[in-house]
C-alpha cells in the first residue's frame, strides 16, 4: 500500500495542531484585521508599479439617513470585485462619493434650527445644510469602513467641494456653448410640499390615488353647430378632467380629427359634443341616445365660453386626444399640461398658471379662489363654482396612477415656471449609440435604460432651493432675460474659484460678477438664485476621472437606469461623445424573506449594523455575526434580480461560514509541522494527491471565472461544493491515516501534506474578495508554513494553476471511476453498519469482483484502494460473469462474516 520510507510509523500519533479559532467570535477578531485590508492595502495598491489600472467609480449615495441593506449590497459587491482585480495584479482606482446638495440635507438642516425657513437667509439655511451634510458623510463613513471596503476613505468626493463644483460649471459652460441649455417659461413637474421644480427622477407614482373627476359643460358659440338644432337649443362641449382646480387656466380644448365626432341628445334641449366611441358616458346619465355626426373641420372652426369667466377660446387639433377615456375632447390648460402647452404653443397662446411656489391660487385665478390650495378647498371651490354655474355634468371618484414627490412622499402638479433646461433632442440618440460598447449585467437592463433615456426630450436642471450649486447667469434689470453668453459664464467661474460659490449670497455688490465686457453698457444686470439638480451634481462625477478617461465599470441598483446611469450618459455625450462607463452593473432591491418590501409598519426590517454587531437589547435572538457574514450573504445573492433576507437566510449564511473555518482549520492544523522546504515535487506525489491537484484546478478555474462574470453567487457555490463533496467527504478521510499514523517525514504524507498547502494558499486567496477578515486570519495562521509572508493576505497573487496538474487526463478518470466505485462500496457498510455487522469501516476488507476487461486500471491503482475506500485491505478478483452483472462492488467481509 506505501512505499518503504511510509511504512515507517512514529511513537505517537500525529493529531492536528492550530490556534485557529473554530467560532470566529468576530466582533472581537475582525477589528484586528480591519486596517491592513482596507487603507493599508489601498495605499500599498496604489503605489504598485503596473500600467493597467482598474476603475471602479462610486456612485454617490445621498448624505443623509442611517445606511440599510441596500447599502451593504452596494458597497460589499463593488468591494468585492475591486478585491479580486487587485488580486490580478491591477492598481484598484475606488474613491468613495457623497451626494451633498438637494432638498432633503436642507429640510433636516432646517428642522435642526427649529425656525421657519421663511425667516433664515440662504446663507444661513447654507451652512446649515452644509454642516448637516459634513456630520451625515462622517456617520456614513464609518459605517462603511466597518464594512472592511477598500478605498481612499481620506480622500473622498463630496459634490458640496469646491473642486467638484468648478468641475460641473465648467462642464455646464460646454453643454451651453454647444447650445444644449435653454430657459424656457414652461410647465415642469413641481412640488407645492418642497416648493421646487422636480425631474422626472425625482418623482414616484402612487397607483391608489384618488381625484375628484369631473365632466364640465363649456357653452358653445357657433352658427354652424346651431344651424339644424332647435333654436333654443343649448350646445355645449363635454369635457372630462381629474384636476378640477386647472378649470380657471383653461386656454382651449383639443380635439383629434382623426376622431368621428357626435352633437348627442343629453335632455331637455341640451345638446353636446362627445367622439362617437364616447356617447356612452351620456347614456350611463339616463341621456337619450339620439345623436348627429358632426366634421372636424366644423368644431375647430368654432368657439366656446370659459366656465367661469365667459371669455371666448379656440378649439385646437391635437394627435395627443384619443377616445379610449374621457369624452374624446380635452380640456387644455397651457400652464399645467405638456401636451397642452405644446399644443398651444403652435398657436400662439402662452402658459398661464395662476397658482404660487406653495401650490396656492394666485389673485389672477379669479375672485373667491386666491390663497385657497388648488389640491383641497381650492379644487373643491371650483367645483362649487360649476355646479353653481350649472355648467357640473356629473362628477365621479376616480382613483388613478399620480405623480408623487419622492422625498416628501406627497403629490405634484404640473405648473407652467421659468427654468433652466437641458435640451436632449439631439443626445437622446447619441446616448443610445453610446451605450452599445457598453457590456450590460443583466443584458436586461439596456433595454430599461434605453426607453428611459429615449423618452426626455429635455432635462429640467434648476431647482428653487438654496443649498446646491448656483447657475452662473446674471438677468437683465429691465428686461430679465438672461445673459447666457460663454465670457459671462467664464468670468463668473473665475470669481468662484478665487473666492467659492457662497460668494453667490453673501456678496452685496453685483458687479463682482459682471465680465468687464458687460459693465459699461446701458443695461444693468443681477443675479438669479437658481440652482443645480442634484442629478446635474452627481451626473457630472465622472468629470474626476480626467477628460477622456471611463470607468471600466458602474454598479448601482436598478433605480438608477432613470437616475445617475443616465444623467451621468447624457452629460459625458454632450461633453466628449462616449459613455463614462465600460460594464454597467444593476442589482436589484433587498426584501425580507416573504419576498416583501421592507418596511417599519410590518416590522421586518433588518438593519446591517444588528447582523453585524448583534441586537442592542437580545443578543441571543439578534447574534453579533459580523461583517464576513454579510458579506458572504451580499456575495451568495443573485444580484440581478431583488434579493431576500432574514433570520433563516442569515443562519444559513452562519452555518456556511463554518464550515470554512472547518475546513481551514483542518488544513492549518495537519500543516503544523510541515514548511514550504517540505513540498515534495509533482513527480513524487502520490497519484491520488496528484488528482486532487487536478480537482483544485478545476475549483480554481470555476472560482476565476464566477469572479470575472460578476456572478459571485457561483463563487459561494463552487466553495460550498469544494468543502462539503472533494474536502470533507472525500480527501480528507483519505488522508486522515496517512497524517495522523505515518512518520512525520514519511514521503506519503509529506505528499499529502503538499497538497494541503496548496490547497490552502489556494482556498484563502480565492476566498479574500469575498470573506477579507477570514482569509487576512487564515494567512496569519499561515505564517509559519510560508518562507515569505506579506502584510495582507492581498498582497499575493491570484493562484497560477501549473500546466501539469491538469496534464494526466487519464489519471482523473481513473480516479473518477474509483471514487464512482468508492460510493458504491458506502452503500454496502452502511448496510452492514445499520445490521450491526461493522463498527467502522477501517475494520473490513473489500472484494472487487470484475472481469478481465476492468482490473487494469483498478490493478494500476491498487495502493490507493484501501486508502480511497476507508477499509483495512482491497483484494480484486477476476470473474467470468458477464460485464452487466458486476455495476456495483460485490462483497465486502469484516470480522468473518459477509453481506452482498
Amino acid at each position: 500500500m506505501t512505499d518503504s520510507t511510509s511504512t515507517q510509523y512514529g511513537d505517537t500519533v500525529l493529531l492536528p495542531k492550530t490556534a485557529f479559532p473554530l467560532r470566529a467570535d468576530a466582533v472581537k477578531r475582525e477589528h484586528q484585521y480591519r486596517e491592513r485590508c482596507t487603507s493599508f492595502l489601498y495605499a500599498w495598491q496604489r503605489e504598485r508599479e503596473t500600467s493597467q489600472e482598474f476603475i471602479l467609480h462610486d456612485g454617490p449615495p445621498y448624505a443623509n439617513g442611517n445606511l440599510h441593506l441596500g447599502h451593504a449590497l452596494n458597497k460589499i459587491l463593488k468591494d468585492v470585485i475591486n478585491r479580486y482585480q487587485l488580486l490580478q495584479g491591477k492598481k484598484v482606482h475606488y474613491v468613495p462619493g457623497w451626494d451633498c446638495h438637494g432638498l432633503p440635507i436642507e429640510q433636516k438642516a432646517l428642522e435642526s434650527l427649529k425656525k421657519d425657513h421663511r425667516t433664515l437667509s440662504a446663507v444661513e439655511i447654507r451652512e446649515a445644510a452644509r454642516q448637516r451634510a459634513l456630520s451625515e458623510v462622517e456617520k456614513q463613513r464609518k459605517d462603511f469602513m466597518s464594512w472592511c471596503i477598500m478605498g481612499d476613505w481620506d480622500h473622498p468626493y463630496k459634490t458640496l467641494n469646491l473642486d467638484f463644483e468648478l468641475r460641473q460649471l465648467q462642464l455646464f459652460h460646454d453643454m451651453v456653448e454647444k447650445g444644449y441649455i435653454y430657459r424656457q417659461l414652461k410647465p415642469v413637474y413641481w412640488s407645492p410640499s418642497s416648493r421646487t421644480a422636480l425631474a422626472e427622477a425625482e418623482l414616484e407614482y402612487n397607483d391608489e390615488h384618488k381625484s375628484r373627476s369631473i365632466y364640465v359643460k363649456l357653452p358653445v358659440v357657433s352658427s354652424d353647430l346651431h344651424r339644424s338644432l332647435p333654436e333654443d337649443a343649448k350646445v355645449y362641449l363635454l369635457v372630462w378632467t381629474t384636476t378640477p382646480w386647472t378649470m380657471p387656466a383653461n386656454r382651449a380644448v383639443s380635439i383629434n380629427p382623426e376622431i368621428d365626432y357626435v352633437l348627442a341628445k343629453g335632455g331637455d334641449k341640451e345638446y353636446f359634443v362627445v367622439a362617437k366611441d364616447r356617447e356612452g358616458v351620456l347614456q350611463q346619465s339616463g341621456a337619450e341616445s339620439e345623436s348627429l355626426e358632426i366634421s372636424a373641420l366644423t368644431l375647430l372652426q368654432s368657439r366656446y365660453r370659459h366656465p367661469l369667466t365667459g371669455n371666448l377660446y379656440p378649439i385646437l387639433a391635437g394627435s395627443h386626444v384619443t377616445a379610449e377615456s374621457g369624452t374624446g375632447l380635452v380640456h387644455t390648460a397651457p400652464g399645467h399640461g405638456m401636451e397642452d402647452y405644446e399644443v398651444c404653443l403652435k398657436h400662439g397662446i402662452l402658459p398661464f398658471s395662476p397658482v404660487d411656489e406653495d401650490g396656492m391660487f394666485t389673485t389672477d385665478a379669479g375672485a373667491g379662489l386666491a390663497g385657497k390650495c388648488t389640491f383641497t378647498e381650492g379644487n373643491a371651490a371650483v367645483i362649487d363654482m360649476l355646479r353653481q354655474n350649472n355648467l357640473l355634468y356629473k362628477e365621479e371618484l376616480y382613483t388613478h396612477k399620480y405623480p408623487y414627490d419622492w422625498r416628501t412622499k406627497k403629490p405634484v402638479m404640473l405648473r407652467a415656471t421659468a427654468q433652466w433646461f437641458a435640451n436632449l433632442t439631439d443626445l437622446q440618440q447619441d446616448g443610445v449609440n453610446a451605450l452599445s460598447s457598453v457590456q450590460m449585467i443583466p443584458e436586461t437592463s439596456r433595454h430599461r435604460l434605453t426607453q428611459f433615456t429615449l423618452s426626455r426630450k429635455e432635462w429640467c436642471i434648476s431647482r428653487q432651493r438654496a443649498w446646491g450649486v448656483p447657475i452662473p447667469v446674471l438677468y437683465g434689470v429691465k428686461d430679465g432675460k438672461p445673459l447666457l453668453t460663454s465670457e459671462s459664464i467664464s468670468h463668473i467661474i473665475s470669481v468662484f474659484e478665487q473666492r467659492g460659490t457662497d460668494l453667490w449670497w453673501t456678496e452685496p455688490n453685483d458687479e463682482v460678477f459682471i465680465a468687464p465686457t458687460y459693465r459699461q453698457g446701458e443695461q444693468a444686470y443681477k443675479r438669479g438664485y437658481d440652482t443645480m439638480d442634484v442629478w446635474f451634481d452627481s451626473g457630472t462625477s465622472w468629470t474626476m476621472l480626467g477628460k477622456d478617461q471611463r470607468a471600466q465599470v458602474y454598479l448601482e441598483g436598478s433605480d438608477q437606469h432613470r437616475g445617475w446611469f443616465q444623467s451621468s450618459l447624457l452629460t459625458s455625450v454632450a461633453s466628449r461623445g462616449h459613455a463614462p462607463y465600460e460594464k454597467l452593473i444593476t442589482h436589484g432591491f433587498v426584501l425580507d424573506e416573504q419576498g416583501r418590501k421592507m418596511a417599519k409598519s410590518l416590522g421586518n426590517i433588518v438593519e446591517p449594523s444588528v447582523i453585524v454587531h448583534g441586537g442592542k437589547i437580545n443578543k441571543k435572538q439578534s447574534p453579533p455575526y459580523g461583517t464576513d457574514i454579510l458579506r458572504l450573504w451580499v456575495a451568495s445573492t443573485e444580484f440581478t434580480r431583488d434579493v431576500t433576507m432574514g433570520p433563516t437566510i442569515l443562519a444559513h449564511i452562519a452555518e456556511s461560514m463554518r464550515k470554512i473555518r472547518t475546513t481551514a482549520r483542518f488544513m492549518l492544523g495537519n500543516l503544523h509541522d510541515f514548511r514550504e522546504s517540505d513540498l515534495v515535487a509533482y513527480e513524487g506525489l502520490r497519484p491520488f494527491d496528484k488528482y486532487m491537484l487536478g480537482k483544485l484546478s478545476q475549483f480554481i478555474m470555476m472560482v476565476e471565472n464566477a469572479y470575472e462574470s460578476f456572478a459571485f453567487n457561483q463563487a459561494v457555490q463552487a466553495f460550498h461544493n469544494f468543502n462539503n463533496n472533494v474536502l470533507s467527504a472525500t480527501y480528507f478521510d483519505v488522508i486522515k491515516d496517512r497524517l495522523y499514523n505515518e512518520a512525520t517525514n514519511a514521503t506519503s504524507r509529506r505528499s499529502a501534506q503538499t497538497v494541503l498547502y496548496h490547497i490552502l494558499k489556494s482556498y484563502t486567496v480565492c476566498l479574500a474578495p469575498i470573506a477579507c477578515h477570514t482569509s487576512e486570519e487564515i494567512y496569519e495562521h499561515m505564517g509559519s508554513i510560508l518562507d515569505d509572508t506579506h502584510t495582507s493576505v492581498f498582497q499575493n497573487p491570484w493562484p497560477r494553476i501549473p500546466s501539469q496538474w491538469n496534464a494526466d487526463e487519464e489519471l482523473q478518470k481513473d480516479f473518477d471511476a474509483l471514487l464512482q466505485l468508492k460510493t458504491s462500496v458506502n452503500q454496502v457498510l452502511e448496510s452492514m453498519r445499520q445490521e450491526k455487522l461493522l463498527t467502522t469501516s477501517q475494520g473490513a476488507s473489500l472484494s472487487i469482483i470484475c472481469n478481465e476487461k476492468t482490473p487494469d486500471f483498478l490493478s494500476k491503482h491498487a495502493d490507493d484502494l484501501s486508502d480511497i475506500n476507508l477499509v483495512s485491505s482491497v483484494e480484486i478478483l477476476i470473474s467470468d460473469q458477464p460485464e452487466e452483472s458486476m455495476h456495483y462492488a460485490d462483497h465486502v467481509t469484516s470480522d468473518g462474516k459477509g453481506a452482498r
